[in-house]
């Protein structure tokens, strides 16, 4: 069994920043080292509640993608092992859930591509028939397939605060025409190349997000995580059609469990708010979750 880790202590490096779930340290001043915890995030807001064992499945499906797409755009990878470069004490910490990368100039957008609306998309589908200023055909539903995979980019926002959905205009105000075309379409092809390969294992990639960055010779490159149930919607393809049927959330493999579990649950008799603390996470919900991680794993990789 994987040690349940919420929060790294390493004191062999400089902690630089603790996300929703990644703790990154500075190896040097090139590279980074950073660490998968078992924290887990829904509407931007950390749980108390780690899942066991997720910080090392997030990093074993990461790897995944990164070899299997890394004909599409450079990662940040840098092939050492991440426990080369800590104590012998904080080995375990480090084992199985951490990756040790190149340094970054990050891009502040996430590049959000949806080939099926839901979540928040659908919810502004509904309001405007658009997603992000794209316009969209009339008559879509919840969980709808669309006609073709579409760049919905959102700025990224600080730990506790809600990534805001932005327009493709507002991505070139803020990296210029070209680097924004590059970083939309190398995103829709990587989507769709994972979507395909997902769908033969009989997982529909519904939407996902990408974290790129610029290396010292201004080449972008993939970087963060790629395609884990924690940046991606993930429904298994039986269930799909009941549930687009009934116009309901598709059963997925990914944290829109411990969303919807959010959703229905009352805090002193209202629906919570969204903002911190979030409710406690039952441990029935809990071991739910982490094995919709592993299911997702398994067939994948399978």
């Amino acid at each position: 069994m994987t040690t349940v880790l919420h929060t790294s202590a390493l004191t062999s490096l400089p902690l630089l920043a603790r996300g929703k779930v990644r703790d990154n340290y500075a190896v040097g001043k090139d590279r980074l080292l950073m660490v998968a915890s078992d924290r887990l995030s829904a509407f931007d807001v950390i749980l108390g509640e780690p899942i066991p064992g997720k910080g090392a499945l997030l990093t074993q499906m990461a790897l995944f993608w990164f070899d299997k797409l890394g004909h599409i755009c450079p990662n940040h990878l840098t092939g050492e092992a991440p426990e080369s470069v800590v104590t012998p004490a904080e080995v375990p910490q480090v084992t199985g859930r951490s990756m040790l990368v190149k340094r970054l100039k990050p891009i502040p957008v996430e590049a959000v591509v949806r080939g099926y609306l839901a979540g928040s998309g659908w919810k502004e589908y509904k309001d405007s028939q658009a997603v992000c200023g794209v316009s969209l055909p009339a008559g879509l539903r919840n969980a709808s397939k669309l006609p073709r995979p579409i760049f919905t980019p959102a700025a990224k926002a600080a730990v506790g605060e809600h990534d805001e959905n932005i327009s493709y205009e507002q991505v070139v105000k803020v990296v210029g025409p070209e680097l924004a075309a590059q970083i939309r379409d190398i995103s829709i092809r990587i989507y769709e190349e994972a979507a395909a390969f997902a769908l033969t294992k009989g997982i529909i990639i519904a939407d996902t997000k990408f974290e790129f960055g610029l290396d010292e010779n201004g080449t972008l490159t993939l970087m963060d995580e790629v395609l884990t149930p924690d940046s991606s919607r993930y429904w298994p393809i039986e269930g799909y059609e009941a549930a687009f049927a009934l116009g309901a959330n598709p059963p997925s493999y990914d944290k829109q469990f411990v969303r919807d579990w959010l959703e229905q649950t009352l805090v002193n008799g209202k629906h919570w708010d969204k903002t911190p603390p979030a409710p406690r996470v039952p441990q029935d919900v809990v071991d739910k979750t982490a094995a919709k991680y592993q299911e997702a794993l398994t067939r994948l990789t399978a």
